[in-house]
């Protein structure tokens, strides 16, 4: 993916050490300040970083009129399901159903936009980026952790409840628990009605966007008290993208 412009935003890869910096103070002040989280991470003026960052590529999105980085993630590029191992995920939940996938994969982490900025084309720009390197690299699933703020569920009944009625992995990859601590909310709710207004409001925007495309999670979600977060692993084959959102993506990336 070569950088690219649409309307105020820039999105282009990390170049070198300054850029993959200035990414995880970004992040430092996504998830760490803005949510009260960091006990037990190791975090360094004011950084969040990882062993991860060295094995991934990351994205910036810039605002063209200050400079100012306003968005990022990072991808890893597994060549299949056999790496799903490697996987940031694989830390939090059991993975091996997934193993069996043959095509490319990339996961899709600690994507961040900052607390002040609200602008939904910052969002828009982002998928755009990431729908330029998934055609160029016949990349054929995307997958991750999606964050819900805070470890209380009770806030998220109706998202959480929507999920488990509409939006649980298909059975041949579901991931089965792994982490210590989690929120089995397919089974605590797979017969409750959500409020759909309700549950997509409290949905986060990247999981909205995912679900939109067609993407599913697993049946559980991972309460992550270093990060203050609940999160569930978030799946998106490529194919099943419905043809008028892919062509809405590849509008905005062209």
């Amino acid at each position: 993916m070569r950088g690219f412009s649409k309307g105020r935003y820039r999105a282009r890869f990390a170049e070198g050490t300054a850029d993959v910096e200035a990414a995880q103070r970004l992040r430092y002040a996504a998830f760490i300040a803005a949510r009260g989280a960091g006990r037990g991470l190791a975090c360094e003026e004011g950084r969040d970083a990882d062993a991860f960052d060295a094995a991934c590529a990351h994205v910036l999105v810039e605002d063209t009129r200050t400079g100012r980085l306003v968005c990022c993630f990072r991808i890893l590029h597994l060549s299949g399901g056999a790496e799903i191992g490697r996987s940031y995920s694989a830390q939090y939940y059991e993975l091996s159903a997934l193993e069996d996938f043959d095509g490319p994969m990339v996961e899709m982490g600690r994507f961040c936009i900052h607390p002040d900025v609200h602008d939904p084309d910052v969002l828009r720009v982002a998928w755009a980026a990431m729908t330029r390197y998934v055609d160029a690299q016949g990349v054929e699933m995307l997958f991750g952790c999606s964050s819900f703020d805070g470890t209380e569920a009770e806030a998220y009944m109706d998202a959480f409840a929507l999920l488990a009625e509409r939006h649980l992995a298909p059975k041949r990859w579901l991931p089965r628990v792994k982490a210590p601590a989690v929120f089995r909310f397919a089974r605590k709710l797979g017969r409750s009605t959500p409020d759909l207004k309700l549950a997509m409001s409290r949905m986060p925007p990247l999981l909205r966007t995912y679900l939109l495309m067609g993407g599913w999670v697993s049946d559980h979600a991972v309460v992550d008290r270093e990060l203050n977060t609940l999160h569930v692993f978030t799946g998106l084959e490529i194919r099943a993208i419905p043809p008028g959102r892919a062509r809405l993506l590849r509008a905005t990336a062209g």
